[in-house]
C-alpha cells in the first residue's frame, strides 16, 4: 500500500521564486555522467529544471515553494515514443483480429475505418492515446501521420497534456484511398505546421506514409518544405520484406539507397522502422544521421521478421540514432515504452546479436538517446538544468522494487510503467498518484465506448469474439464432480 504524495509549503531565508520543488527522491538524471543523485531535490521554474541538489540547501534557496514528496521513490525522465499513431485504432482496441495478414488488416479495417471516422473521432482517440501514454509515464509522443483531422489530433494530444508532434499523413500514388497529387499533398503539409506553429507543447511536422506509395517529387518536395519551414519529417519504410520487393519491382534501388540518391537522408528525416535493411542501407543511415524508430512489439504482432532481418542494434553500435516507438493499438497494442524497451532488449539476445544492447543503452533509447534522435535532445529526455521539467516519479517503495539492484537492469526489465506514480510535463503535474489530473477519465471511459461502437457501425464492421458472451442468467456452470455434488472448498 503506498502513502498518497503531498503537495506542502515550506519557507526559509532565500529568495529565489520556484513553481514545484520534488524532493528527498534518487533521480535517475541521464546527463552525459550518467549520475543518480540520492537525496536529492528537483526544483521547477516555469516548466524548466532551475536547480538540482540536497533537498535542504533546496528548501532554503526557494522558500515558500509547493513540495512533491519523492521520499523512496526514484525519478527518472519522462520516456519518449518515437512512433505512436493515436486515430482510428485507439476506438477499436484488440479489435483487428491478430491471425489475419497484414494487407488484409489494412485494407478491410484500416482504410474503412479511416473513412468513417469524424474530426471529434480523432480528437477523442487522442486523447484517449496520451491519456494512456501518461499514465505510463510517457511524456513526448510523436505522431506519425493522421489521414484527415491533424488539427484536432493536436487538440486532443493538448488536452490531455502530453508533449507532441503532429502531421497530415500524405501519399501521391494513383488509385490508393486519400491520395492527393504531390503539390496538393504539401500544401496540407505546409498548412498544418504553420497553424501548429508556437505551441509550446504540441507542434507540427512534415509526415508522408512513405513505403512505395510516394513518388521521388513528393519524397525530394517533402525535404524541401521540412528544411524551409525548419521541422523534422518521419515516413515509414521496410517494416518487411514487401518495401524492397516494391521497390525491386519498379526498378528503384533498395528503399533506403534511393532516399540517398534522392537526398533526402539527414538529421531532419526519422524512418519508422526499417527493419529490413542490407549493408548499404544501414552504412547510408549511419553516415547520414538519419533516425530510426524501432516498434518491436509491432513487428512481432504482424509477424514482420524483426528477429530474423532486424539490424537496429547494428545501426546504433555503427553511431546511427535510434529510438523506441509503440506504432499503432493493433500493432504495438499499447503506448508503453517501457515494454517496448525490454521487448527490445529480449529480442536482441533471442536472435543472438553479436553485441547486444545493454540495459542502460536500451533505457538511454527510451529516454535521452530517443529524445536526440526525434531532435529534441536539448529540450528533454535527461534531467538537467535547463531542460524541460517532463519528469516520472516512480514508487519504488512497492513489492516490484524490493529490493533494488542495478537500477538500469530493474527499470529496463523490470518494466516499470506499474510503478508510475507521479508525471510532469513542463513542470505541470498530469498525473498525481496515479490518477490523470487533465481529464475527467470516468467521462473519457464513457465517451470512447460509445464513440467506438458509432464508429464500428459507420465503418460496417463487426468485431469477432472468439469467446462467447453468455448472460449469466442463461449459463450452466461446468461442474468436475459427480451430479449434485458439493464443489470443494
Amino acid at each position: 500500500m503506498t502513502t498518497p504524495a503531498a503537495l506542502t509549503a515550506d519557507s526559509g531565508p532565500g529568495t529565489a521564486r520556484a513553481d514545484l520543488l520534488v524532493v528527498d527522491a534518487d533521480i535517475v538524471t541521464m546527463a552525459p555522467g550518467r549520475e543518480v543523485v540520492t537525496g536529492g531535490a528537483i526544483a521547477v521554474v516555469d516548466g524548466r529544471i532551475a536547480d538540482i541538489g540536497p533537498t535542504g540547501a533546496l528548501r532554503v534557496a526557494y522558500p515558500h515553494t509547493p513540495e512533491l514528496d519523492a521520499a523512496g521513490c526514484l525519478v527518472v525522465p519522462g520516456l519518449v515514443n518515437a512512433h505512436q499513431h493515436t486515430t482510428a485504432d485507439p476506438l477499436i482496441r484488440s479489435g483487428i483480429p491478430d491471425d489475419v495478414p497484414a494487407q488484409q488488416a489494412i485494407f478491410d479495417w484500416i482504410v474503412p475505418l479511416h473513412a468513417a471516422v469524424t474530426g471529434d473521432d480523432d480528437e477523442l482517440s487522442a486523447t484517449l492515446t496520451a491519456v494512456e501514454a501518461l499514465s505510463y509515464g510517457v511524456t513526448t509522443l510523436l505522431e506519425p501521420g493522421t489521414v484527415a483531422h491533424p488539427l484536432r489530433v493536436a487538440a486532443g494530444l493538448r488536452a490531455a497534456g502530453i508533449r507532441g508532434r503532429v502531421g497530415r499523413w500524405g501519399w501521391d500514388t494513383a488509385d490508393a484511398p486519400y491520395s492527393m497529387p504531390a503539390a496538393d499533398t504539401l500544401d496540407a503539409q505546409a498548412e498544418t505546421v504553420t497553424a501548429l506553429a508556437g505551441d509550446r507543447l504540441v507542434t507540427g511536422w512534415v509526415t508522408l506514409v512513405g513505403h512505395d506509395l510516394v513518388s521521388d517529387e513528393l519524397f525530394t518536395g517533402a525535404a524541401e518544405l521540412a528544411e524551409r519551414l525548419d521541422v523534422p519529417m518521419t515516413w515509414h519504410l521496410s517494416p518487411s520484406a514487401e518495401d524492397p520487393a516494391g521497390y525491386a519491382v519498379a526498378g528503384r534501388p533498395r528503399p533506403v539507397l534511393h532516399l540517398r540518391d534522392l537526398g533526402v537522408l539527414g538529421p531532419r528525416l526519422l524512418l519508422g522502422h526499417a527493419v529490413w535493411l542490407d549493408d548499404d542501407e544501414l552504412d547510408a543511415l549511419a553516415g547520414s544521421g538519419t533516425a530510426v524508430a524501432s516498434c518491436p512489439g509491432a513487428y512481432l504482432r504482424l509477424g514482420q521478421g524483426f528477429t530474423r532481418a532486424g539490424r537496429h542494434t547494428e545501426l546504433r553500435r555503427a553511431g546511427g540514432r535510434l529510438a523506441l516507438g509503440c506504432d499503432s493499438h493493433n500493432a504495438g497494442d499499447t503506448p508503453d515504452v517501457w515494454r517496448a524497451a525490454r521487448l527490445f532488449a529480449g529480442l536482441d539476445r533471442d536472435r543472438g546479436a553479436a553485441e547486444p544492447l545493454p540495459a542502460d543503452e536500451i533505457f538511454a533509447l527510451a529516454t535521452v538517446d530517443g529524445a536526440e534522435a526525434v531532435g529534441l535532445g536539448r529540450l528533454t529526455g535527461s534531467i538537467e538544468v535547463g531542460k524541460a521539467a517532463d519528469l516520472v516519479v516512480l514508487d519504488t517503495r512497492t513489492i516490484a522494487w524490493t529490493p533494488r539492484g542495478d537500477l538500469a537492469t530493474q527499470l529496463v526489465w523490470g518494466a516499470a510503467s506499474h510503478t508510475v506514480r507521479d508525471v510532469l510535463v513542463d513542470g505541470r503535474p498530469v498525473v498525481r498518484d496515479r490518477r490523470i489530473t487533465t481529464v475527467d477519465v470516468d467521462a473519457l471511459r464513457a465517451e470512447v465506448a460509445s464513440r467506438g461502437a458509432d464508429l464500428l457501425r459507420r465503418a460496417g464492421i463487426d468485431i469477432p469474439h472468439r469467446w462467447p458472451a453468455v448472460p449469466a442468467t442463461e449459463y450452466r456452470a461446468h461442474r468436475t464432480g459427480p451430479a449434485g455434488a458439493t464443489p470443494p472448498r
